[in-house]
């Protein structure tokens, strides 16, 4: 294969091309962290469970995933910016079924649409970067992407807790469509078509459905297995007119697990067929034989567990075990972002001091000690401040990780396989987002299901029948019962012990969270692990070539 663009990129506005590259990656990261922020707000807004809540996070997580290999394979054979702009318009339509909606399924499947769009920019965005740029400058290009990806996802709470506090929550969807229309126009002026010639023949439509039904049955499992049972089931599932009852032998969850990741399995080996026939496939397999590449998407899948796992926990508890607005959340988490931006900008001259691997290192060696120290000072009375201060720390080892990470993963792969490399590269960190938000979010509800009776117990004057039912109800609502007995006071159906439950309630909400970030703690230093192999396999190739 090789690389063809119609005309070439030369000068300010190649750099031009690389600001509304950027921006249309901005648009989509920032719409996969902007949400969370304004979950409590949902909940409330459009009665939601916690499944339904972990859905509308993750949906968007899963389709990506499940999506980019695909859409990434399209853009190489028919042209990175249509591509592109297609995605866009998809990713926009999808918005405007979101701010219209009015129940949980209908924001649900609108976040559907949303994730096929942002499948279409994102390997665009990257490929695209990597075919325009060469030498030094490629890897200032790719120190920029790095650092949208960690700025913005760490902005997005900012963002949304600005937004649902000043305007509504409809707001933070509104906000695509003019943005969307402006980089449409922008990309036609400064970003020129560039697309591969694919002699294999063929499109994978097999290993699309393989990879969807795996990455989303896993999910699915998962999210739904705290409301269905994971072993027993306690509730019923139905799709459609079929239900899988309450007086099945097992739960829904453990055949939807066990299909996901046999779904998967088949996956890999129909690719490897693909590839044995010459024909085409949306995963090229033979990239993983690369050291540097290997090692790099285990970081890259740790480090998304660990942060999207971190970004559904925290404003759930900071907004209602600590009684604080979403903009107040925001202003908290967009410390994160600050971080982030610090470092992404200095990044490469830590990169150049100690290479870009080791810059990676630091970067994971920050964050997880930043959420170790989240896990021992999280308490239901804890100050923001203190709660920023922490997450400075942490967004500076996010800005170094993320910043550095993109270029040092690609940095063997030949440009012809640029747009295979970077979109299974985006895939990994997209399913690490998805099952990010599905494991904490089940560990987060596991753990509140455990400790709030404990805590309600100890309330004098609670009956044991209304403790219970205030233990369900935050347990579904992943603490969204909290807020309304707060504003509430002495003078709703509690009475006089409405402060006392408040309390434990957040107390509860307290603990749960700190098991919520210690999950998400094992994550982030297993990436810390993986990036010494990452470290030691980019020393040897740099070793190898003579550089």
């Amino acid at each position: 294969m090789t690389s063809v663009t119609t005309r070439q990129t030369t000068g300010r506005r190649r750099w031009a091309g690389l600001g509304m590259l950027a921006a249309s990656l901005s648009m989509i990261v920032l719409d996969g962290t902007i949400v969370g922020v304004a979950l409590p707000t949902l909940i409330a807004d459009l009665d939601l469970d916690v499944s339904e809540a972990q859905w509308i996070n993750g949906i968007y997580s899963v389709v990506f995933a499940a999506l980019l290999l695909t859409t990434g394979r399209l853009a190489d054979r028919f042209g990175r910016r249509r591509t592109l702009i297609i995605g866009i318009v998809v990713f926009v339509t999808g918005s405007i079924i979101a701010a219209l909606a009015t129940s949980a399924g209908t924001l649900i499947a609108a976040r559907v649409v949303q994730g096929v769009g942002g499948a279409m920019i994102l390997p665009t965005t990257l490929s695209s970067v990597n075919a325009t740029f060469r030498g030094k400058d490629r890897a200032i290009a790719f120190g920029v992407w790095g650092a949208v990806i960690s700025g913005m996802a760490a902005l997005g709470p900012l963002a949304g807790g600005w937004i649902t506090t000043a305007f509504t929550w409809q707001w933070i969807f509104i906000v695509n469509v003019p943005l969307g229309a402006l980089l449409i126009i922008g990309i036609l002026l400064t970003v020129d078509e560039s697309r591969e010639n694919i002699a294999v023949p063929g499109l994978d439509v097999g290993g699309l459905l393989l990879s969807v039904a795996g990455f989303g049955l896993l999910v699915f499992g998962l999210i739904e297995g705290e409301a269905l049972g994971w072993w027993t089931p306690t509730a019923p599932l139905t799709i459609f007119t079929w239900t899988w009852g309450t007086d099945a032998a097992i739960s829904a969850v453990p055949p939807a697990l066990l299909l996901g990741a046999a779904s998967l399995v088949g996956f890999v080996l129909w690719e490897v067929r693909r590839a044995r026939l010459n024909r085409s496939a949306i995963l090229d397999l033979s990239l993983f034989r690369v050291r540097t590449f290997r090692w790099g998407n285990l970081v890259a899948l740790c480090v998304a567990i660990g942060e999207f796992g971190l970004l559904f926990a925290l404003p759930l508890f900071i907004v209602n075990a600590l009684g604080v607005s979403s903009l107040q959340a925001g202003l908290a988490l967009a410390a994160m972002g600050l971080g982030a931006f610090v470092a992404g900008a200095q990044a490469r001259h830590v990169a150049a001091r100690f290479t870009p691997a080791t810059t990676v290192l630091l970067g994971l060696l920050l964050e997880t000690a930043a959420v170790i120290a989240l896990v021992f000072v999280v308490t239901a009375s804890m100050s923001l401040w203190l709660l920023a201060g922490v997450l400075v720390v942490y967004g500076i080892g996010l800005g170094f990780a993320s910043a550095q990470l993109t270029g040092t993963v690609l940095a063997d792969i030949p440009v012809a396989q640029s747009g295979q490399g970077s979109a299974t590269q985006s895939t990994v960190r997209q399913v690490g987002s998805a099952l990010g938000t599905a494991v904490i979010g089940t560990v987060l509800a596991a753990s509140l299901a455990g400790v709030i009776p404990g805590h309600l117990d100890a309330v004098d004057g609670l009956p044991a029948r209304q403790a219970t039912s205030i233990s369900d109800a935050t347990v579904g609502a992943a603490g969204g019962t909290i807020e309304p007995l707060r504003e509430q006071g002495t003078h709703g159906k509690l009475g006089v012990v409405a402060p006392d439950v408040v309390e434990a309630l957040s107390s509860g909400m307290a603990d749960a969270t700190r098991i919520s970030l210690g999950a998400a703690g094992i994550f982030l230093a297993l990436g810390a692990v993986a990036s010494v192999g990452l470290r030691r396999s980019h020393d040897r190739a740099v070793r190898k070539s003579g550089a």
